[in-house]
């Protein structure tokens, strides 16, 4: 009873929510490796795998393709998506974010792990994107690379991290664009190639129109119990109608890409049946009237940005 006591006035917000819904359902909540795969938040690893399936099509359109330097962009890029959804999971939790959140616990936000083990799981996935980038700096020999795998490491912690966060200030979509769209696709060519081409840019933009689409419809779906929180994301500030179109015109905006190349590359009629996903989604997301359709878009949003990537790669490829 007393221990019940000390976990409702507790400095952590995660702590005392979760003896709040022990009070209220009598039951004491249980984290499995269910929860900590969870967190991981596994269905938004298409988003860092896209732009360097394109970056790497393009880097082979050139004839300047090195799959080991691929692999290890990929490493890169999937850690730190990894490490940034632990990062994230940690600082709403103790910020006391998730305590209005509907869904499945979050690690942190459940008061049953201690904040500072999904920290160290943060901070690994962190480490290891900067081994496997480090890595590739010494056999690429850019060493410039460095500074921007410190920055990209930077970006990823004050997204939810730090006393202002900017993914609470509505600019998360912005930071999405650059990181995941302009910057691992275009960062995957240069790693590989010294030819400047505009390809890496156009379709890096494409590739994270879709990278915003999946943080809209996210946020979208989180509206309420953001503006409970305190979390003014863009979709709070342009609120609910607004972020629904913004969703629908980020989603079909990257087919501007196989519209523009589809003269000079012939595969790119591969990419046009990605909206075979984008369209669906984009028509519940307007109509949507619960957060489970809302959901279902981000699956579907996940997939077709997956698929976006690697054909439009095929498609520079060959």
């Amino acid at each position: 009873m007393n221990q019940s006591k000390d976990r409702r006035r507790s400095g952590n917000p995660a702590t005392r929510a979760a003896a709040k819904r022990q009070m209220s359902s009598g039951a004491q909540p249980r984290i499995t490796w269910r929860n900590w795969v969870g967190g991981a938040r596994l269905r938004t690893l298409p988003l860092a795998v896209a732009p360097v399936a394109v970056g790497s099509g393009i880097a082979y359109m050139v004839q300047d393709f090195s799959l080991t330097l691929t692999l290890l962009a990929h490493a890169v890029s999937i850690f730190l998506q990894i490490g940034v959804n632990y990062a994230n999971d940690y600082s709403d939790g103790i910020r006391g974010t998730d305590e209005f959140r509907v869904g499945p616990a979050r690690l942190t936000g459940s008061g049953l792990v201690n904040p500072k083990r999904v920290l160290a799981l943060a901070l690994t996935f962190f480490a290891l994107a900067a081994i496997a980038g480090l890595i590739a700096v010494v056999l690429s020999e850019r060493w410039w690379f460095l500074a921007l795998g410190a920055i990209a490491i930077v970006a990823a912690w004050f997204y939810t991290g730090g006393k202002r966060p900017y993914g609470y200030a509505g600019l998360g979509e912005l930071v999405v664009f650059v990181f995941f769209g302009l910057v691992a696709t275009v960062g995957t060519v240069w790693l590989q190639t010294d030819i400047d081409l505009q390809e890496p840019w156009v379709a890096g933009a494409g590739v994270g129109f879709f990278a915003v689409a999946v943080l809209v419809v996210n946020n979208l779906r989180d509206i309420p119990t953001d503006r409970l929180a305190g979390k003014r994301t863009l979709a709070v500030r342009m609120g609910d109608r607004a972020s629904r179109i913004l969703y629908v015109v980020c989603v079909l905006l990257p087919f501007a890409v196989p519209a523009l190349y589809s003269i000079a590359q012939p595969g790119m009629i591969l990419v046009w049946f990605v909206l075979l996903l984008a369209i669906p989604a984009s028509i519940i997301t307007l109509t949507a009237k619960t957060p489970r359709e809302l959901i279902l878009v981000l699956q579907l949003t996940s997939f077709a940005a997956l698929a976006y990537g690697v054909l439009l790669g095929i498609a520079f490829a060959f």
